[in-house]
């Protein structure tokens, strides 16, 4: 009962800088946040497990599948805990802001390292896009963390796939900050055991097992967001780029405006965010950048350790491909629906865009497992869409 008071008294701290954070974070961010970053990233390489320095070379932990096990059972009793049949929700990325149509065009002469894949030829794809929030719940927008995903499912693409669930998608994913919640798959499974017991934020704080420099990297990033389509975003964990290559990528808005959220100081309404993205593909297109970042030093570019951040000094993020989400009307209660019957997957890929690392590796599991249970217990089987549905 003490522990849940200090997590609800720190939850409502954190609830209330929410509302002053658009005041004061961008002075704060200009004068503190660089520094902060390098310093922590500069700890966190310190005390990380080195891994072998050659090109997107995976050295697996002894005990993934048990991980994975323990993850999917914990998500899954939480999902059964929360929801009842027929609302099951997703146990991550869980509210969904908005499902979008999109066109993810490859550009083309790219330069003869990055043509693979997706990326070897110019090609323009019809494409859904599903912007939603953290997760495990779907609070009011003004209360949740701060932090933002995106999930791209690029359609009709052509070759093998490494699942076989989905026959001509290439999906992409990522979220709001530039490394993943955990470093790795072990300490992700003591985060959804925190997030079962309703308190998440003791992963981070307890002092028999802190996570302070994970918390400080997420802290930097977080932050009451205008809209989904005025943030950049990164896949946080690495893939193939053709044999024997690695990559990560990250998702960068072009032009976006600078939403205002209405009524701060005082509460803004639920769904803020949505009607942000209402309002802006109302008027016009939103347009991102799709940035392809290899894997040049692996020593300092781990494929293992997801709280690195890759230097851009050691390799600039290019722009491969563009996102363009044209204007549209898109928040009927059927489209947004339809986001049920979606499962968003790093696995639905090409062979040239393996997901690497433990944390993708957990995913192949725990992601199927979670979207059958979810498309199971809601009667809405999975889809594999094609870009001509319709919706009333």
């Amino acid at each position: 009962m003490i522990a849940q008071r200090l997590h609800a008294a720190a939850v409502s701290l954190l609830h209330a800088e929410r509302r002053i954070d658009p005041f004061i974070r961008p002075a704060l961010d200009s004068l503190f946040r660089p520094w902060l970053a390098a310093l922590t990233q500069s700890l966190i390489n310190r005390t990380r497990m080195p891994e072998p320095d050659e090109p997107a070379r995976e050295t697996p932990l002894p005990d993934e599948a048990a991980i994975a096990a323990s993850i999917i059972a914990t998500m899954a009793a939480y999902m059964r805990s929360m929801y009842a049949p027929g609302g099951f929700q997703r146990a991550g990325n869980t509210k969904t802001h908005a499902v979008l149509r999109g066109r993810f065009i490859v550009s083309p002469d790219l330069p003869p390292a990055l043509r693979h894949g997706l990326f070897a030829e110019p090609g323009d794809y019809p494409a859904w896009i599903r912007f939603a929030g953290p997760g495990p719940d779907s609070p009011p927008d003004i209360e949740d963390i701060g932090v933002l995903s995106f999930g791209i499912k690029v359609m009709g693409v052509p070759g093998e796939k490494l699942l076989a669930d989905e026959r001509f998608t290439q999906d992409f994913t990522g979220i709001s900050t530039p490394t993943f919640t955990t470093p790795n798959v072990r300490e992700n499974a003591k985060l959804q055991r925190a997030i079962a017991r309703r308190l998440p934020l003791f992963y981070f704080l307890d002092p028999r097992d802190p996570h302070l420099f994970d918390a400080i990297m997420q802290g930097l990033w977080a932050r009451t967001q205008t809209s989904p389509l005025e943030t950049p975003y990164w896949s946080c964990v690495p893939y193939l780029l053709g044999e024997g290559q690695a990559m990560r990528y990250s998702l960068v808005p072009v032009n976006a405006p600078h939403s205002k959220v209405p009524r701060l100081p005082l509460r803004p309404p639920d769904n803020y965010l949505r009607e942000a993205m209402v309002a802006t593909l109302a008027e016009r297109d939103a347009t991102f950048d799709f940035r392809i970042q290899r894997q040049t030093v692996p020593s300092r570019m781990p494929i293992e350790c997801a709280s690195v951040i890759w230097p851009e000094r050691l390799s600039p993020s290019i722009p491969v491909a563009r996102l363009i989400l044209p204007r549209q009307i898109f928040d009927s209660a059927a489209q947004l629906g339809f986001a049920s019957s979606l499962s968003f997957n790093p696995w639905h890929a090409l062979p040239a865009h393996r997901p690497l690392g433990n944390q993708n590796r957990a995913r192949l599991v725990i992601y199927e497992e979670l979207s059958r249970l979810r498309q199971e217990m809601n009667a809405t089987p999975h889809v594999e869409p094609t870009g001509d549905e319709v919706f009333g």
